[in-house]
């Protein structure tokens, strides 16, 4: 199986590179629901939607603009040298206006200081807004990230992979098999795993969502993520795990984004920030990290 490479670069004032540099500091000092059995690669459904297992994941950004918005848990696993940090965010996302707000919440640092304040993160379409980045950022003010200049599209740079991009990297998924029925918080779910090819997707993606991912096509040096996602019986995507593996100067860095969607239809209210409330001078990494233009 192709995992996807990606090389940490111009994105030096993002959230996950603070996880990442703690994950390497501190290997250098010192879940989910369960499956029900496997079915062949690329077997029809015959007890779920019509078609091919690839095809019914692939609508899955279809079938939540439908829905129109719903509440959302996240998180992102990072991990190296057996040391392993988890970003964690909460919050509520507009399918159809692309639109959400996510508090993030970074863990403690590798020397065991107090966690960091919660971080407010807007998302819409070719921008991430970021409140309480702190590292050097005025109290109150947001900064803006355009997502369509980030070397990942803004998979993994948030600490959050945008809900919108965690769906419609599934227009590219390929060699998918159907694992079986499970449950998720009560709710009957269809387990499927394969791997989503991010140029595809890009290509295949809605206008609004084709720049960022385009950006991460060219980013990353292959093309394949890893994927679990599951579904109810209305084709909603209910759970979806993606895995991605990225170069740094020392030992590659494991990232694995999960996104948990229920409450479907809840009203999602989100103001973006004006130009006076931006912050646009120099951003530090982090700590005592270096500074980002």
């Amino acid at each position: 199986m192709v995992v996807r490479q990606h090389r940490c670069g111009g994105g030096a004032l993002a959230v996950c590179a603070l996880a990442v540099a703690g994950v390497m500091a501190m290997g250098s000092g010192c879940s989910g629901a369960r499956g029900d059995g496997a079915a062949g690669e690329r077997a029809v459904v015959r007890d779920g939607p019509a078609g091919t297992p690839a095809a019914v994941v692939r609508r899955a950004a279809e079938e939540l603009a439908g829905a129109g918005s719903a509440e959302t848990r996240t998180s992102m696993e990072t991990a190296a040298g057996g040391t392993r940090v988890t970003i964690r965010g909460q919050g509520a996302y507009d399918f159809r206006r692309q639109l959400g707000r996510i508090k993030v919440v970074l863990p403690k640092d590798a020397a065991g200081a107090d966690e960091h304040r919660p971080i407010t993160e807007l998302l819409a379409p070719g921008a991430l807004y970021m409140k309480n980045r702190g590292a050097g950022v005025p109290d109150g003010k947001w900064v803006r990230i355009d997502t369509t200049a980030l070397e990942d599209g803004n998979l993994v740079t948030g600490g959050v992979t945008d809900p919108t991009a965690s769906a419609e990297l599934l227009r590219g998924a390929d060699d998918v098999t159907y694992v079986g029925r499970t449950e998720l918080a009560g709710v009957a779910v269809r387990h499927y795993r394969g791997t989503a090819d991010i140029g595809r997707a890009a290509r295949a993606a809605s206008p609004s969502s084709r720049g960022a991912l385009a950006a991460a096509a060219e980013g990353f040096s292959t093309d394949a993520v890893p994927f679990d996602v599951y579904l109810d019986d209305e084709g909603l995507l209910r759970k979806v795990r993606h895995r991605f593996t990225f170069a740094t100067e020392g030992p590659a860095v494991a990232v694995v984004s999960t996104m948990l969607l229920y409450g479907f239809g809840v009203p999602v209210s989100v103001e973006l920030p004006p130009e006076t409330d931006l912050y646009t001078g120099r951003v530090q990494q982090g700590g005592d990290g270096p500074e980002a233009p």
